[in-house]
């Protein structure tokens, strides 16, 4: 049997299939030459460093997201649902990988894949009456909100991927005894991750609406 022939695509998808397994600490050029059976300066043909399969990585998890989701429609929705709907369907395919908020944020995508989905929940707001400026802001602020809900969900747990179990939220309220409101936090921050991200959420898009939307206060 001969050498095993790999591409970038190759390379991104069975980094994405490891990164379940070891995480993005874990995730190495070595690791994953490992998992093709092939020889690590291999995969330097391809990428030079780790971060420039990150953003390989990313752009793939964006692919597969538009995919999944679609174009956005406007007909009958009011912009503020689909900015929450494209929010959730967001944090829902970063979920599907351990660490994947951690890849996806702060990388650099390596094509224009994602420029057809941005167009389109762009013009979703715009059409609802917002600036192009406003609609950028708009968008980056769930966006931003988003991301970091995710990333600290997944280092607080529990993670169904990771395998990982979350805070022991009594014995957190028993060392925190003396810092009553402190303790009693735990129960919204840490016990329900699902409705705690839709309550955040709904009070950033209440908020974009009130400092950005056609009828805010910000609006022209």
């Amino acid at each position: 049997m001969g050498p095993t022939k790999i591409d970038r695509a190759l390379v991104a998808d069975t980094a994405l299939r490891l990164l379940n397994e070891v995480g993005l600490d874990g995730l190495t050029l070595r690791a994953i030459a490992r998992e093709l059976d092939v020889k690590a300066p291999a995969l330097y043909w391809h990428f030079k460093d780790k971060q420039a399969l990150l953003n390989e990585m990313a752009t793939e998890m964006l692919r597969r997201m538009a995919t999944d989701m679609g174009e956005p429609s406007t007909a009958g929705r009011d912009w503020r649902q689909g900015l929450t709907d494209m929010m959730c369907g967001l944090r829902a395919h970063l979920l599907r990988y351990r660490d994947g908020a951690k890849v996806y944020s702060g990388t650099h995508y390596t094509d224009t894949s994602y420029a057809a989905p941005m167009e389109a929940n762009l013009r979703v707001l715009v059409d609802a009456g917002f600036s192009p400026g406003a609609a950028a802001r708009a968008w980056f602020t769930a966006y931003s909100y988003t991301i970091g809900y995710v990333i600290e969900e997944q280092a607080t747990g529990p993670d169904p991927v990771a395998g990982t179990e979350g805070y022991d939220l009594a014995a957190r309220a028993e060392r925190l005894a003396a810092y009553p409101l402190a303790a009693g936090a735990g129960a919204e921050l840490f016990a329900d991750h699902d409705a705690g991200f839709r309550t955040g959420l709904g009070a950033v898009v209440a908020g974009i609406a009130h400092a950005l939307g056609p009828e805010g206060d910000a609006a022209p």
